[in-house]
């Protein structure tokens, strides 16, 4: 009886291990990824189908940077992930860190204009130097 005992402790202590490891592998991954990969300044926009009147149109017209669209309508899970409360939001990605986010006001309409998020994007290009 004794070694079956010692045998389940052994199992419960694996078992926490790996529920650890797992846990991490999880968080690591949660947490400030790029939706554009890991490498250089990239700018998203989250919005939604339903909103698509306000979509932010000059996001293709910022230099420096990639940039993506993600429709939290067909992606959910992103807008968990990445804290969306409100569409649309653009949020700067140097990285895989978020660096600098933007957000609309109350009748979901951007108020950000495209000056301010180059400022942003050049601001993080001047730091980097």
């Amino acid at each position: 009886m004794l070694k079956e005992e010692k045998s389940i402790n052994i199992e419960i202590n694996n078992m926490k291990k790996l529920l650890i490891v797992l846990f991490m592998i999880l968080a690591s991954s949660a947490n400030g990824q790029s939706p554009c990969g890991d490498d250089g300044l990239c700018v998203v926009q989250f919005n939604a189908g339903f909103n698509e009147a306000n979509k932010v149109t000059w996001l293709g017209d910022l230099t420096d940077c990639e940039n993506k669209f993600i429709d939290i309508q067909t992606d959910a899970a992103a807008a968990g992930k990445y804290k969306i409360v409100v569409v649309p939001t653009i949020l700067i990605f140097n990285g895989e860190e978020e660096v600098g986010r933007f957000q609309a006001n109350i009748m979901m309409k951007m108020e950000t204009t495209k000056d301010e998020v180059q400022e942003k994007i050049d601001e993080i290009i001047m730091e980097d130097f």
